[in-house]
Order: C-alpha cells, then structure tokens, then sequence
C-alpha cells in the first residue's frame, strides 16, 4: 500500500486535469499543488512563516547541496531538516540526479553511481542509489526521489535508451535501499523527447511499489510545445492511483498546460528567481518593474492580489528597490510571485471540481504566456539613418575582409588589422568560448558560492567580453542560481571600441544594451547581477595588480611589435605572482592567440606551465598557460624543447628556467654548449 495513500478526488471534463489528495509525515496536500525550491534549506530572500502563510505545502531542497553545505551530521543533529530551517509542513528532496547533468565536468559516472569533486572543498562525493537514500534518510525528507540518470532532452535516441535503461536499474536499487522506512519514494520517467521510450519507461516503473512518479529529464533543452507533446504522451501511461510530478517545471502558463495533461506536482526556482530580476506574475502577465514606465505609479504589482505585499507597497516602491538592488524588492516580488503560485494552484483545484477547468483554461492561457498587457512594451520601428558615421576615430579606421562577409578593426599607423582573416566574433568564440566551457565553469562558480572572474587584457572592440557575455547569458538560465561572471577589460585606448560602436550592423556582436551603457558608465551589470562587466582604463601592467584574481585571462594585446611590454618575461611573471598570492593560489588560466615559441618560452620562464590550444585562423595552434598544471591540455614536451634549441629567436638567457622547468621533469634535453658556458 502507498505511504501517501493518495486519493483521486475528481478529473475535469473535457481535460485530462486532476484534482487530490495525499498525506506525508507531516501534512495532508491537496492538489495539484506548487513547491517552492529551497535547495539548501531556505527559499530565496523567504522566510518560513512566509512560505507557511503563502500556501505552500511542501518545499523541494537537494541532496547533493546539502551533503555538501552544512553536511548530512548537522543534518542528524537537528533532527532533520525540519527542525533545522523551522519548516513544520512536508520537505521532498531531489536526490542528485540532476547534478549529475548538470556537472558533467565535475563528476565521474559509472554504473555504480557518480564520483564527483566538492567545488567547496575538493572532497569526494559519492552518490549511488544506495548513498543518496540514505543522505535522504538524514536530512529527513517526507518524499525521496530516486537516483536517476537525466540526459540532454535533445539527445539521440540511443542515448536516450541507455540512460533510461540505467535509470531503472537505479529505482530498483533505490527501492530496495528505502527499505521499510516511512518516507515516500517516486521514480522518475526518463526517454527524452521519445514517445515510445517515455511509454517504456512508464511501464517499466509501474511494475516497482512506488508512492508516486514523476517526468524528469524536460526543461534541459527542448521548447515548450516539445515539452507538452511528451508531458501530455507520458502522463497517458502513469499509473492513475499515484500522484505525478513534473520536475523542474516552470513558467505559470507551463503549470496550466501540464495540469491539462494531467500532472499534479511541480517545483521550480522561477518565482523567486524572476522576482531578483524584478518579474512579478500578475493576472496581467508578467510585469517588468525594470522598466521605466513603472517608476512613478502607485498601486499594487498585481490589483487582483491581497498578498501582503500588494497590500501595503506601489509599483513605484518595488521599482525603487530593484534599481537599488535592495534585498527586500528581491523579498517582496518573491513573496508575491509564490501567493500568485499558490493562489493559481488553488483557483485550478477549484475548477476542476466545478467541471469548468476547459473554461479556465481558455481564460488564462494566454494571459500567462504574456508580458506586461497592462503596459505593452513598444518596439519602435526601424528607422533609415541620416547620418553617416565616421570610418575612423582616432588612430583606428573600419577595414573589410576580401570577401566583404565581415568587418574588423584595423590601426592606422602600424596598419595592423585585429582578426584579419577571420570574422572576430567567430575567433573569440573559438578561441576563448569553447576552450574555457562556459557552461561548467558558471556550474561551478555556484557550486563555490564566488564568481567565475575573467580579464579581458586588451579589450579593443569588446569582441572576446562579448563572445563571453553572450554564452554567459545563455547557460547562466540552467546553471545554479549563485552562478556569476565577473568580466574586468584592460584597455588604454577606448576608440576601436567606440569606433566599433557606431557601425553596430557591421560588428552585430555588440547589438546589446551591454556595450552601449558600458561606453557611457564603464560598467554594465545584467538585471539579476549575475554578469557584471567593468572597466579598467590606462596601462595594464599598472592595473591588474588591484584586481580581483582572475580564474581566466583571455590575453589579447597588440602584437609583440605594438604591445612590446606586454610580451615580457617579468609581465608574466608578475601575473604569476597575483595568481599565488598570499600562499594560497588560484587556479588560473592564460589563453592567448599567440603560438610564438618565444612567448612561449618567456611564460615557461616566468613559472607558468604551457600548453598548445586550438588553431584559429592562419594559426595552427594558438597558447594556454597555467599557474598549476592541471587540466586535460596537450603541454609541450620535448618535442618542443628541441624547436626552442634550434630557434633563430631563442634568448638563451632564459635557457636555465626553461630547461629546469617542473613541466619537463620527465624529459631529458640535450644541453647546448652555449647552455653549459
């Protein structure tokens, strides 16, 4: 028999929408229902008492965090994680699946689980069905969910059939670990965007005493409507007499479009997230309290709402706040998006009794697809310019490529052109993008809780800072929510970058609201600050020594023939020092376009270890340094000890500290005998 003992209380005519109820060790729930996520035992910027007065029944907090922060033993010394955070209702918690998509860089996967390394304090992790049961017995979940293997949504189908296939060789184990304990258990429905797999599974899953089930492995790359094929394509085959989850979803119109088909749980940070970038929900859209419009009214977020805070504060406070980055507009807005949860959750509980959820359905959904339909934004029309600008500011002037498919930024007197053979945007994303994998390193900047910092040394045309401001936008929306860049651009001549800036349809790149506010204020931060952009204006080599220690240099001057100082060996070896300050060194790594044995060398000398990167261009390598040798890189080695002995450009000055280099230890080189006097 069920430990929730759920009962179907009634299905709306004309949907496939539900209405029931269950009890945990802790409450009775009545769905469909949201739950707030409070992945580390608390909801963003909210307090329990909040939470308990806004409705909610049950919060979602994660295994894999908190084994990590506070730790499973204050977890056991409170008691569980009820006592802990004060929470008197239900707690489910995720059982680390996710991570392990998510963390793809971070952890080692097999059949028996996954390993992964604690980005807190680089201890190992463990997480197999059996280790995460238990870790869920610890912090005292009244729902566990099963260890399941979540895969890309997007993936091919013969990846797709082996992660299923894992995933349910997971739950039997995961099942078999839960043992007679009074917690709930739900397995988790994998396949990807396959019908017939996600049918598979289902069936497979049924055949295990679960207390519920969910859909995992949506909301990880495929779109809306892809999402509600398969949501309303599994939900057929599930059994009726258990409740059924939707992970990781979503948006209020995705909550009115799953409950359609059937779905009675979902979790998802949306509320208080959108609420730090100033979004409310209303039952006028979204509203955007960023926008200017909003400044000066008076009135609740939402006229429709009594939650305390439409109740008490205008539309012009909250913008107030925002714009101040004050943590209680944070606070209020998410306060307000979770009654709006709630409430909306309850109006469909309502309707589905009353047979006219078809009719709320109709009602709504286009209300909560929308975006501020009380004040619609206006996009102006584009209008043909008047004025030419200039082709040349200053000593830089625009310059074509042969084919004329791009255009880059040439200097006058030396006649140097940056990026001449290849589209700049382009050789930034390869050089720069794909070699740092943006994507794990923002996972990891908020498994630490810092940010992932990053210097632009020769800014020019803000190519490389917005090559990375783009794909810091496009994967900070699935990384954690304490994800965050910090990009400083070096620069001591800003007239290629404002050059640049006045042909924005010639560098499209820079068709963003980033590069125009940074040319007025020499910073610029995205709405829920999680990308922050600034300048450091004059001489590098002055500079740096105040900035904040880098994890990444992209290192990206003038030539050795323009930008001479720069290319030193004591430049490099003043980098090196910043990045071991203090004893307690950074991992940090130098990327730059030049394979110059001679720079090379100079970087061996200064005590960086180095390694050939990605061609790019005419080039058929380009250079990465590292303070500690560490990562997956292909390092020089004898091969081009010999290229450096035989070199026209060879300073044998630096022979000593080239040749004695840790990186070469392994290697035996044959000593000039200009070496040995």
């Amino acid at each position: 028999m069920s430990r929730l003992n759920f009962q179907l209380e009634h299905t709306a005519k004309g949907s496939q929408a539900r209405a029931g109820r269950f009890r945990t060790l802790h409450n009775e729930v009545l769905t469909p229902l949201f739950m707030p996520v409070g992945t580390i035992a608390t909801v963003r910027a909210q307090k329990t008492e909040t939470l308990f007065d806004s409705g909610s029944q049950i919060l979602l907090a994660n295994t894999y965090h908190l084994i990590q922060r506070p730790g499973l033993d204050v977890m056991e010394s409170f008691g569980g994680i009820h006592d802990f955070m004060k929470w008197k209702r239900s707690v489910l918690t995720d059982s680390g699946g996710y991570q392990i998509f998510s963390l793809p860089k971070l952890r080692e996967m097999k059949e028996e689980g996954a390993w992964f390394k604690s980005p807190i304090d680089g201890q190992s992790i463990h997480l197999s069905p059996e280790a995460s049961i238990t870790a869920q017995k610890s912090i005292g979940s009244d729902i566990m969910m099963v260890l399941d293997e979540c895969i890309d949504s997007t993936s091919p189908k013969e990846r797709a059939v082996a992660a299923m296939e894992r995933t349910h060789r997971w739950a039997k184990r995961s099942f078999d670990a839960r043992g007679d304990h009074p917690a709930a258990l739900f397995g988790i429905v994998q396949g990807a965007c396959f019908e017939d797999l996600r049918r598979e599974s289902a069936e497979t899953l049924r055949e295990i005493p679960f207390d519920g089930m969910a859909i995992g492995g949506l909301a990880v790359g495929e779109g809306r409507e892809e999402r509600e094929r398969i949501v309303g394509a599994t939900t057929l085959h599930m059994p009726t007499h258990l409740p059924r989850y939707l992970m990781g979803v979503g948006t209020p119109i995705d909550l009115l479009e799953a409950v359609h088909r059937g779905v009675d749980m979902f979790d998802c940070i949306l509320p208080t997230a959108f609420a730090q970038q100033g979004m409310g929900f209303t039952s006028k859209g979204r509203i955007i309290l960023r926008r200017g419009i909003y400044r000066m009214q008076k009135g609740p977020l939402d006229e429709n709402c009594d939650c305390p805070t439409c109740s008490v504060y205008d539309r012009g406070y909250l913008q107030h706040l925002i714009r101040s980055r004050e943590i209680l507009g944070w606070n209020l807005i998410g306060q307000h998006n979770l009654y709006f949860y709630h409430r909306m959750m309850r109006e469909m509980r309502e309707a589905i009794f009353e047979n006219r959820f078809v009719e709320y359905y109709d009602q709504w959904k286009n209300v909560l697809a929308a975006d501020d339909l009380e004040n619609p934004i206006k996009r102006p029309k584009p209008q043909k310019v008047k004025k030419a600008f200039p082709r040349e500011l200053g000593d830089y002037r625009i310059h074509e490529s042969v084919n004329g498919e791009f255009s880059s930024i040439q200097q006058i007197s030396s006649g140097e052109i940056m990026h001449s053979v290849t589209d700049p945007i382009e050789e930034a994303k390869r050089l720069y993008v794909d070699q740092l994998d943006v994507a794990s390193r923002l996972e990891r900047s908020g498994e630490r809780g810092e940010p992932f910092v990053i210097w632009d040394v020769g800014m020019g045309a803000a190519t490389n800072a917005m090559a990375i401001l783009h794909a810091a936008e496009k994967h900070l929306s699935t990384a954690s929510p304490r994800a965050q860049v910090i990009i400083e651009s070096f620069e001591r001549d800003l007239d290629s970058f404002k050059l640049a800036l006045m042909h924005p349809y010639r560098f499209r790149y820079l068709q963003h609201p980033a590069p125009f506010a940074f040319a007025e204020k020499s910073y610029w931060e995205s709405p829920d600050r999680r990308i922050i952009w600034r300048l450091r204006p004059g001489d590098f080599s002055e500079q740096f020594v105040s900035a904040e220690v880098p994890h990444v240099i992209l290192y990206d001057p003038f030539s050795f023939k323009i930008d001479s100082p720069l290319w030193e060996k004591e430049i490099f070896e003043r980098l090196n020092r910043v990045c071991n300050r203090e004893g307690a060194p950074v991992q940090t790594e130098l990327f730059t376009y030049s394979n110059s044995t001679l720079i090379r060398a100079r970087l061996l000398a200064a005590g960086w270890y180095v390694a050939r990167g990605v061609g790019t261009g005419p080039k058929s390598d380009t250079t990465i340094a590292t303070n500690l040798q560490t990562g997956d890189h292909d390092w020089l080695d004898a091969t081009w000890l010999g290229r450096w002995e035989r070199s026209g450009a060879r300073d044998e000055n630096l022979d000593p500290l080239v040749f004695s280099h840790a990186q070469f230890a392994a290697f035996k080189s044959t000593v000039t005998s200009t070496q040995s006097e």
